[in-house]
């Protein structure tokens, strides 16, 4: 899976790749997740997934009777609680507080990456991966080839996206959207940036995530219905809109 070749090789690699395998211990292995979400902001469920990934690379060690194998630090461990119902809403004054740190950003980028995912609701490696030749601003559409579902999926482009798109610079030869203008290629992470600004808009808070459930709020609270939600986040399963059912009931109450 795509996916999890990008973790082994940006975080588990650089981490273990020149330990041997008997010098891999639990403790060893659990501050360093731990340290993923205390200390660098990533999602529990992300770094559940690079625990499992772990677990299973020495299952397989095992079946294929790799030395030292024996032993697997993480057996028995147990994978904690994710808590994915945790939803956070900007509200238009936070948002204005981020749009100025986001402006004053020393990475230029970043500000056309934090309005693309407030106005599209799309995932944050969604975007840093997408490519110009998916992307058409007469139709107004957004070609995910492979979204999280594992299907493609298109995403709506509203009028201020597709200002946004236009507005992005552009690299001759380079067919990403948002690359790191250095190397020209998508970013690993651009955590250190979106860090840096939130903290200076008094958000310390708020994850990069939290612009897609923005964006959903946005939508339920201007009138549209959880099916429209589920379309344009391209959730593949229509309990994960439910989320937002609250939010809709507001509205009508307001209504």
């Amino acid at each position: 899976h795509d996916i999890d070749e990008r973790y082994l090789r940006n975080h588990i690699v650089p981490k273990f790749g020149k330990l041997r395998i008997t010098d891999v211990t639990q403790a060893y292995v659990v501050a360093w997740l731990d340290a993923k979400v205390k200390e660098q902001g990533y999602a529990q469920a992300t770094v559940n997934r690079l625990q499992v990934i772990f677990c299973l690379m020495y299952k397989l060690a095992k079946r294929w009777q790799v030395p030292g194998s024996e032993h697997n630090p993480l057996a028995g461990l147990s994978l904690p609680n994710l808590n994915n119902q945790r939803e956070r809403f900007l509200t238009p004054e936070e948002l204005q507080r981020l749009n100025t740190a986001v402006e004053a950003s020393a990475n230029t980028q970043l500000k056309h990456i934090v309005a693309l995912l407030l106005l599209t609701g799309a995932r944050k490696r969604e975007l840093l991966d997408a490519r110009w030749e998916h992307i058409d601003l007469e139709r107004r559409t957004w070609t995910i080839p492979m979204s999280k579902s594992g299907k493609a999926r298109r995403v709506p482009l509203s009028a201020a996206a597709v200002d946004e798109l236009r507005a992005m610079p552009r690299w001759s030869g380079c067919p990403f959207v948002a690359p790191n203008p250095k190397s020209k290629k998508p970013y690993t992470s651009i955590f250190n940036a979106w860090d840096t600004a939130r903290r200076q808009a008094r958000l310390p808070d708020v994850r990069m995530h939290d612009l897609r459930h923005s964006c959903a709020s946005n939508l339920v609270n201007s009138g549209q219905s959880l099916y429209v939600v589920s379309r344009v986040l391209g959730h593949a399963q229509a309990k994960t809109s439910e989320r937002y059912a609250h939010l809709a009931q507001d509205t009508l109450v307001a209504a």
